[in-house]
């Protein structure tokens, strides 16, 4: 091969692992606490751009995401969903593996979670989603 094709061939390879750590973050312009869980997924290798959203609600719902599980601000990084204070852990867990699911969610906003360090350690449930309404426990996360 031509140097010029393994160049090619280097970077065919090498983009699709650079683009699936990174995605799109949407929040409230108002939302302090969506910042601090930006600066979480920075931290672990994982770069958003922020985008302030005043129709978060109806983003929700063309991302599919179920109602029951929602929180303040929601992220797309490759073809997932990502709702609430997920840990970033996770996030790469599923870039890595990738199962078939539309995203993992955080409901509300549970003190301890990534992007709300209050002192408080509450236990939470990482939540996974299908496209046809499908949800299960992904992980469980211990307070203390």
């Amino acid at each position: 091969m031509r140097p010029a094709h393994l160049l090619f061939l280097a970077l065919a390879i090498s983009l699709p692992a650079l683009a699936t750590n990174s995605g799109q973050l949407y929040k409230d312009p108002s939302c302090g606490c969506c910042g601090k869980w930006a600066a979480h997924m920075r931290a672990n290798q994982l770069t958003l751009q922020s985008q302030d959203r005043t129709d978060m609600a109806q983003l929700k719902d063309r991302l599919g995401v179920p109602a029951n599980l929602r929180s303040c601000h929601t992220a797309q990084l490759g073809r997932y969903v990502i709702e609430g204070h997920v840990p970033a852990a996770m996030v790469q867990q599923i870039l890595r593996d990738k199962p078939a699911i539309a995203g993992l969610a955080v409901a509300g906003m549970p003190q301890g979670s990534p992007g709300m360090e209050t002192g408080v350690r509450e236990s939470y449930q990482v939540i996974a989603f299908t496209r046809t309404g499908h949800q299960y426990v992904y992980a469980t996360v211990k307070g203390g």
